[in-house]
């Protein structure tokens, strides 16, 4: 008996010890609070417009894609999406967020770039909402709290002004290691004009000059229809991710397993053991062919460029699942 205890406790302290890990005490705090106190969201209407026209461009944008582009221009709109998608997967979420590993200055400038690519915010406020939605993950202070409904942690969370805890909660948080990388305030400040140049104008440009493409269709399918894509596919992160699939590493948590999600997102539909054991670069055992961000670190850590790759032991895991199937029969017992 003392030995599963001693078992026990190890393991609590691996997941605790995780940067990032949830404080469930304050989660549940917050829960409490949000029951008593009734938010009435505002609506961001130039944020509603924006996107509406954004969703039409990329109708428009897929139809172009499917039956008008140059193949060219296709395999150019697949490889923006790759740019874009890993641009955040490998940045903003897995080294600047989480820590989960650490890169060179050549790395850490071509993640910027290519987070340029993905228009999503800059780096660090991306990263101050991420690690809020990990620290008070289901509360009013997770900007894309799913107990909010499937659309509001979705895309709705971007149409109306953050809650008041969102802000009083993330003044809390330490951000001094991403204001202090000269790389991420070079992005926050000229953020716009590295947006307009990264994520529209060279996705538009290099189709058009060196294979012939029609300026409208390249800015369709490259720029909006792919933008627009990219956008969905983390959004569903946040949503379908937090709703539907299984959970074999914390069957308390909203955050589950989701193989299509995965396909989409580069590898991060694993998200329960993501939650469970946040600062794990790989963010999930599933095999490399469903995680494109790590097969990307991978290669870097291979020249040097990205070390100090940070995961959680193979027994550690099997023995929180162990955990977590016992727990599950005990409840199952009950009723």
């Amino acid at each position: 008996m003392s030995t599963t205890v001693t078992e026990t406790v190890q393991l609590e302290d691996v997941v605790k010890q995780q940067f990032l890990a949830a404080d469930n005490e304050e989660c549940s705090q917050l829960r409490e609070l949000a029951k008593k106190n009734k938010f009435k969201p505002e609506i961001v209407w130039r944020n509603v417009a924006l996107f509406a026209a954004l969703h039409v461009g990329s109708v428009i944008g897929l139809y172009q894609f499917l039956f008008v582009a140059k193949w060219a221009t296709s395999f150019w709109c697949v490889f923006c999406w790759v740019v874009s998608g890993v641009g955040i997967t490998a940045g903003p979420h897995r080294l600047w967020s989480h820590k989960g590993y650490k890169a060179t200055y050549p790395l850490r400038l071509l993640l910027v770039l290519m987070n340029c690519v993905s228009f999503q915010n800059h780096i660090i406020e991306w990263s101050r909402d991420h690690r809020c939605h990990h620290k008070w993950m289901d509360t009013d202070a997770d900007p894309h709290n799913v107990n909010r409904g499937f659309f509001f942690s979705h895309m709705g969370w971007l149409l109306v002004k953050k809650h008041p805890m969102i802000k009083q909660k993330g003044a809390t948080l330490d951000l001094s290691d991403l204001t202090s990388d000269p790389l991420l305030r070079f992005q926050r400040k000229y953020y716009l004009p590295l947006v307009a140049i990264f994520c529209f104008l060279l996705p538009t440009v290099i189709p058009v000059y060196f294979w012939g493409e029609n300026a409208l269709v390249a800015f369709y399918t490259a720029a909006l229809f792919r933008y627009c894509f990219t956008l969905h596919a983390t959004w569903f992160i946040n949503s379908a991710a937090h709703m539907f699939g299984y959970r074999p590493y914390d069957i308390s948590i909203s955050p589950a397993e989701s193989i299509w999600t995965t396909l989409t997102a580069f590898g991060e539909g694993g998200h329960n053991y993501h939650h469970t054991f946040p600062q794990d670069y790989r963010t999930s055992e599933m095999p490399a062919m469903f995680n494109l961000t790590k097969l990307f670190i991978d290669g870097f850590a291979k020249i040097g460029w990205a070390y100090d790759l940070k995961t959680v032991g193979d027994e550690s895991v099997s023995r929180q699942m162990n955990r977590q199937y016992y727990q599950l029969m005990q409840q199952q017992h009950a009723h």
